[in-house]
């Protein structure tokens, strides 16, 4: 009788919609294993964009700053050329001291 019980079970439609239960939840696994593999290469993908546009920008601020510096380096150098010009008595004295000061530090 035992025998004939496993057979009934096995046919009976509990046994049949949980096997079918089954499957299905197999088939949606392995669908939202799919769709997590291809969030992760967009989500990759949309890193990587936003890390080359920030290598970028920072490329445009680097050299934004060096001319930027360049121009204050010609603007200083023509105050300091008009400046001794104007005044190249003092401007040579000047020159002199600082020397000086530089000669006194590099013995150190």
């Amino acid at each position: 009788m035992a025998a004939n019980e496993g057979k009934s079970l096995r046919n009976s439609p509990e046994v049949s919609d949980l096997e079918a239960d089954i499957k299905q939840l197999k088939a949606d696994i392995e669908k939202l294993t799919k769709q997590l593999a291809a969030t992760g290469q967009h989500g990759y993908g949309t890193a990587r964009r936003a890390a080359a546009e920030g290598v970028e920008q920072l490329r445009v601020q680097g050299e934004a700053a060096v001319e930027s510096l360049r121009n204050n380096a010609r603007d200083l150098e023509e105050q300091v050329v008009a400046s001794v010009r104007e005044k190249p008595v003092t401007s040579l004295a000047i020159a002199a001291g600082v020397g000086y000061l530089f000669a006194l530090l590099s013995r150190r």
